[in-house]
């Protein structure tokens, strides 16, 4: 059976979907047969990987309002192993539509049963909310991944969305795991960067990710081309450390099956 991995964190801007893009990208070239579902209305894993959206007739919003067969809407990308259920800008109204639904909660859960064992792994971008979506996605997922910004409001939300995470296990998912806390844009130069590494660290210890992100100018590129890091520049720091995550993650598979 597939592994579910939601990329969550209501902050903004502390690459979420840079880590979803890059991190999928990696463990398909790492040859596990992963599939990306972008559930930010927003779209960019979509356009992250290649798929323009003025292509995108149908999307994830229809697997969770209308219960439409996600295997119909999978998209192949350029890198083998790869696989995209892309997301539109219909999404950002979903919440007001389900508001009445049975089991409104599950709805992305009970989507993905029927393609869940054809993955390794299946990687969910979140937006940037705790919303009905995003519990969707917390309800689906196997684990979560949380990226946190090496900057000084790093931890600003981080126990809100540690509480919403206890909720969706006692309540919808009592399954659910943190995979890590992912450092993310690290700058060594900065005094303040090594600072906050180091005191997350001591507050969350194992449950922080080995690898750490570092702020890197072709990550920032990368999407402008519709690539992730690793096909834009397989030798820049930014897709070296995405692919070492993806072998922490795998490695922690393994090490769990043992």
């Amino acid at each position: 059976m597939g592994k579910v991995v939601a990329i969550v964190n209501q902050k903004g801007g502390v690459g979420k979907t840079t880590t979803a893009i890059n991190l999928a990208a990696s463990l398909a070239v790492l040859e596990k047969k992963t599939l990306l579902i972008d559930v930010d209305p927003q779209a960019n894993g979509t356009s992250g990987v290649g798929i323009k959206l003025e292509e995108v007739d149908h999307s994830i919003y229809e697997c969770i309002v209308e219960a439409v067969d996600p295997s119909l809407l999978i998209k192949p990308t350029a890198i083998p192993y790869l696989y995209l259920l892309p997301s539109h800008i219909n999404l950002a109204g979903a919440e007001v539509e389900m508001v009445n639904f049975k089991s409104r909660e599950g709805r992305m859960k009970e989507a993905l049963k029927s393609i869940v064992d054809q993955y390794d792994y299946i990687i969910i971008d979140c937006a940037p909310s705790l919303g009905l979506i995003t519990i969707n996605a917390l309800t689906a997922a196997d684990s979560l991944i949380i990226p946190v910004q090496c900057e000084y409001f790093a931890l600003e939300g981080l126990g809100k969305l540690l509480n919403t995470t206890k909720i969706i296990q006692s309540r919808l998912n009592p399954n659910l795991e943190i995979e890590g806390i992912l450092m993310t844009m690290y700058d060594a130069r900065l005094r303040l960067a090594n600072q906050i590494v180091a005191e997350v660290k001591k507050h969350f210890q194992r449950m922080v990710f080995e690898t750490i992100i570092p702020r890197n100018i072709k990550l920032s590129e990368a999407p402008s081309f519709g690539m992730p890091a690793i096909t834009y520049d397989a030798d820049s720091k930014g897709a070296v450390s995405y692919l070492s995550l993806a072998e922490e993650i795998i490695g922690r598979v393994v090490q769990a099956s043992m």
